[in-house]
């Protein structure tokens, strides 16, 4: 089940970020927070930006708080800096990679997939979204999935235009298949946040 209740369009607008292809065009027209009062000016103390930005991180990958502040807690025991540690983890998730390599078109679409048992990890089904990959790890769509309507999409590129297959994945979308090749480094990962913020909040 998704984790954002709201309209992903209010969500977008509220945190400044188009978190769908469809919200990028609602966005782009409307670049300022929703509801009645979306123009005006708003103070911003030190902790609403901070949790903003928490928030936003949260969105992209479509988060429960439990889910995140989880995260955040295996981040501080990895060596080097948390939040590039945070990203690191966010991003090896299942769910993300499988949008990342163009099988998904959203977030939301690849948790399904998953969550619906059309993925296999290593050839055998895996159904959460959660599950961390680790580098070696070769995902695929399970044979009697393939012809449905969103993978027959994705074999053809429906989804080639929504980024670039980033560089820490090998993807073959004609098989429907990709394998992680390493662990992302920050610069590498599409989100768009401060991390450091989140790492301030958490630790507040």
């Amino acid at each position: 089940m998704a984790n954002q209740k709201r309209p992903k369009v209010k969500i977008a607008r509220a945190l400044g970020i188009p978190l769908t292809p469809k919200s990028v065009k609602y966005f782009e027209a409307r670049p300022y927070p929703p509801g009645q009062h979306g123009r005006g000016r708003k103070q911003n103390s030190d902790y609403k930006v901070r949790l903003v930005e928490k928030q936003r991180l949260r969105a992209q990958y479509d988060l429960s708080e439990t889910q995140m502040a989880r995260a955040f807690d295996r981040a501080r025991k990895v060596e080097g800096k948390t939040g590039e540690a945070l990203v690191a983890l966010l991003e090896t998730r299942l769910d993300a990679l499988v949008l990342r390599s163009g099988i998904a078109r959203t977030i939301y679409q690849a948790r399904q997939m998953v969550v619906h048992g059309h993925i296999e990890v290593n050839g055998h089904k895996v159904n959460r979204p959660s599950f961390q990959m680790k580098p070696g790890f070769v995902v695929t769509v399970r044979d009697r999935s393939k012809e449905k309507t969103p993978f027959v999409v994705a074999r053809e590129g429906g989804n080639a235009g929504e980024g670039q297959t980033p560089k820490y994945l090998e993807v073959n979308l004609k098989a429907l298949a990709f394998r992680l090749d390493r662990l992302p480094q920050r610069r590498e990962v599409p989100v768009i946040c401060d991390e450091q913020l989140v790492v301030e909040y958490y630790s507040r």
